[in-house]
């Protein structure tokens, strides 16, 4: 965990999260918010999450202990669920929100910024330039006018 914080590479956990009494619950978490994350699942085998897990229980033990937590169904974030095939699927409960995309719809453009925006991209819905730029950025920019303005540039520059 302190590597994990001096590293910047620690992920906000769910207050329940010490409501957790198990170990392999608590670790299973962890594991589940690190590869799963905001994506609408993680898919792996029991093989790989035994190892993954660090857990010195015999495999048959860690099947039963998997199946035993996807019965009681109170992960935070995440439901676990044993597939068939000796895989285990965590699915994204979607109760997290993504601090990137909250950042993101945070940004603001100024009035005078469409103006400039529709010089830029002349004939163009600005709006739907906005919708689309917002669309593509994948960080907040540090100047968004001066940045969705050279997104409309481009955008009419490939598109006229």
């Amino acid at each position: 965990m302190f590597d994990a914080i001096h590293n910047a590479q620690a992920l906000t956990l769910h207050r329940d999260d010490f409501r957790l009494r198990k170990p392999l619950e608590r670790r299973l978490y962890e594991l589940a918010r690190k590869h799963c994350g905001y994506q609408s699942s993680w898919r792996l085998s029991v093989a790989v999450l035994h190892k993954k897990s660090g857990s010195k229980s015999p495999l048959k033990r860690f099947r039963l202990n998997l199946r035993e937590i996807s019965e009681t169904d109170h992960l935070p974030d995440y439901r676990l669920k044993l597939l068939d095939d000796d895989m285990v699927q965590f699915i994204n409960r979607e109760t997290m929100s993504d601090p990137v995309q909250a950042s993101l719809s945070s940004v603001q453009i100024s009035d005078e910024c469409y103006d400039k925006a529709r010089s830029a991209a002349p004939g163009w819905d600005v709006y739907a330039l906005e919708a689309e730029w917002r669309a593509w950025m994948s960080e907040a920019p540090k100047h968004p006018d001066a940045a969705f303005v050279g997104f409309c540039r481009k955008w009419f520059e490939r598109r006229g």
